[in-house]
């Protein structure tokens, strides 16, 4: 007997021996053995799982394991299905004998209730069950998926649970929506509505993958029209014909609608579409289509012919035009939407006319028998709860259930939980609450105002009157927006009063003339400091005006010293008569007004300080550095700070 060559697999570039096909065939025939008899599962799963297996531990597989054994049974079912398609039976019902003591099932069924054990309880890995039943309805017929999909229908509490669900929810997710692409959305909608079902009831609600978060609109179910006129007759106008028809362009695609031009010519076929349903009468076996409420499992299609031919006789008909207005009212909410109006900046004419449009579709669908009024509450109910839904999934999901609060002992401390506002604050929720129509509320020109500050500031004059009597608590300069607030229109008002806020708090802030006397008198006064500020600008600013007017009088003392030169002899300028010449008066020479701080600082000096200073000034020039000038030129020199000159005096 030829031994079985072993399955290499290379690992870190080394071959690496995993199994030998030996493993694998002892898998199918033990497991083919198990799904032949018809016994409990639970009584077989264990020991079946065991005897193909030859496990490491006892009851429950390695990853490797769980490997071989999921390959081996992936390949199981690839035999199984193929003999049952070369029998003609159907996949799920193959392998079922109908005799005493059996029960009832096939050979796959009894192989995925085998397997979903083992999962259930933990022994193998818990997604091998979804792996399988994703190959089965790859190998199936639509007719057999049907069949799956019942399957997986009666075990979805099982699959549901957090073992399974955490391991096999996106190959389920993959699995489903694989069926609703191969489906056609005509023919199979209940079965499409199955699956969307058991998803809504499997998932849990806070599933973001419920959510067309990016936008995407499905832009393949593209309605094809004719676009040239028949050559034979027409019951209708044919360029009404070729405008009713282009609004499904814009139904299966509504963000075009964004952009003005193209939402322009939407609105404008829409009133030509609506005018028309005003104008056409229904016919009058209209009473045949009330069979939709008595028999609910009636089959209808909700694909309508688009022959130019037949255009006068749908618009005849109830349900096509209810069709036609509910999907008007759906493109309307979703222009409405806050997110989109905000993001795209609709105007608010498009606005008003998105409202007018809406309120008439709502009159022709009132009017629409059969109950018309009660199929537009329907509706509008609908599209309500989908607002809502949106909205949901768009805060993150937050829980909504009402837990009961777990009754804590009294010495450990409670905390008291942060309140959390929809939009940051409570000011901003409840201004999106209180508001009529949210979206105009917020871009209103009428909010955009800014009361005088007289105004304003009112309210605050009147708490800070002690004859009001109001307590201190209740005055609003505790309130921090209204203070806030106010600051704001002062600084833009008016800067004298807003720079008090420094030194006065909020009650400098206050306009003088609404407080009271006895108010002002209470309110602080500037601090020593800026009056010291104050006192010194005013002496840097006479200095200054001193600097200017020194340069003055230096320039006409020449000419009055030129005049002495003239009627001086000239050997007149001996020593002994510079010693004895009469100094000049410097109040003369020196128009220094009376305020100046250079006359302070002679009238406050010491008796004889004036005397001293002069001796200073001559002691501190050299004898031998006194030439014969005259007693002008001297003087000038001395003024001017020359060398002789002493800073005490000047």
């Amino acid at each position: 007997m030829a031994m079985a060559e072993p399955v290499v697999a290379v690992v870190n570039n080394e071959p690496a021996y995993v199994h030998c096909l030996s493993d694998r065939k002892r898998i199918l025939e033990v497991f083919t053995d198990a799904i032949s008899k018809p016994l409990p599962t639970p009584s077989i799963a264990v020991s079946t799982m065991q005897e193909a297996m030859h496990p490491q531990k006892q009851t429950v597989l390695v990853q490797d394991e769980n490997q071989l054994l999921e390959n081996g049974l992936r390949s199981l079912l690839q035999e199984v299905v193929a003999v049952a398609v070369d029998a003609g039976e159907s996949v799920m019902q193959y392998g079922r004998v109908i005799a005493e003591g059996d029960d009832g099932r096939g050979l796959i069924t009894r192989l995925l209730d085998i397997v979903l054990y083992l999962c259930e309880k933990g022994h193998v890995e818990g997604g091998m069950v979804f792996q399988l039943l994703e190959d089965l309805t790859e190998m199936s017929t639509i007719r057999d998926c049907k069949e799956v999909f019942g399957y997986i229908e009666s075990k979805q509490e099982t699959l549901g649970k957090v073992k399974l669900f955490g391991r096999g929810k996106l190959v389920m997710l993959r699995t489903c929506n694989q069926l609703l692409r191969c489906l056609s959305k005509a023919n199979d909608v209940v079965f499409c509505g199955r699956i969307l079902m058991f998803l809504a009831h499997f998932f849990p609600l806070s599933e973001r993958s419920a959510v067309n978060i990016k936008g995407v609109c499905n832009v393949s179910n593209e309605t094809k029209y004719e676009k040239e006129p028949p050559k034979d007759g027409l019951l209708i106008d044919f360029n009404f014909y070729k405008t009713f028809w282009s609004l499904q362009e814009y139904f299966c695609n509504p963000t075009v609608l964004m952009h003005p031009a193209r939402f322009q010519a939407f609105i404008t076929s829409l009133t030509v579409v609506l005018n028309t349903f005003d104008t056409q009468f229904l016919g009058d076996d209209y009473e045949s289509s009330s069979h939709l409420d008595e028999e609910d499992d009636v089959m209808f299609n909700i694909k309508y012919l688009t022959s130019s031919n037949l255009m006068s006789l749908e618009l005849k008909d109830p349900g096509f035009r209810r069709h036609v207005l509910v999907q008007c009212l759906i493109i309307f909410d979703f222009l409405k939407t806050p997110g989109k109006m905000e993001k795209d900046a609709l105007r608010e004419s498009i606005r008003e006319e998105i409202k007018a449009h809406e309120e008439h579709v709502k009159q022709l669908l009132e009017m629409t028998p059969p109950k018309g009024k009660t199929f537009l509450s329907s509706i509008m109910h609908i599209l309500e709860r989908e607002r809502n839904w949106v909205w949901w999934k768009r805060d993150g999901c937050p829980p909504f259930e009402r837990v009961h609060p777990e009754h804590k002992s009294t010495h450990e401390p409670s905390k008291r939980r942060r309140t959390r506002w929809r939009l940051g604050n409570k000011e901003l929720s409840l201004l999106w609450k209180w508001a009529d129509q949210n979206p105009n509320a917020m871009t209103d020109m009428e909010r955009v105002q800014m009361p005088p500050i007289t105004e304003y500031w009112k309210v605050l004059a009147d708490d800070m009157d002690p004859s009001a009597g109001i307590e201190e608590e209740y005055h609003h300069k505790n309130d921090k927006v209204y203070c806030w607030k106010g600051l704001r229109f002062t600084a833009r008002q008016d800067l004298e009063a807003f720079s008090r806020y420094t030194e006065q708090k909020i009650g400098g802030v206050v306009p003088t003339e609404l407080l009271s006397n006895e108010v002002r008198n209470m309110l602080p006064k500037n601090s020593e400091k800026s009056k010291i500020k104050g006192v010194k600008k005013e002496e840097d600013g006479i200095a200054s005006i001193v600097q200017a007017e020194d340069p003055t009088e230096e320039t006409q003392a020449p000419a009055s010293l030129t005049g002495l030169d003239e009627t001086t002899p000239a050997d007149a300028g001996t020593p002994m008569e510079f010693d004895t010449t009469p100094a000049v008066n410097i109040d003369e020479e020196i128009n220094v007004p009376e305020s100046s701080p250079l006359v302070d600082h002679v009238d406050s000096a010491a008796p004889g300080a004036l005397d001293i200073a002069a001796e200073d000034m001559s002691a501190s020039v050299p004898e031998e550095a006194v030439s014969p000038v005259p007693p002008a030129e001297a003087t000038l020199e001395v003024l001017a700070g020359g060398q002789g000159s002493s800073p005490k005096i000047l």
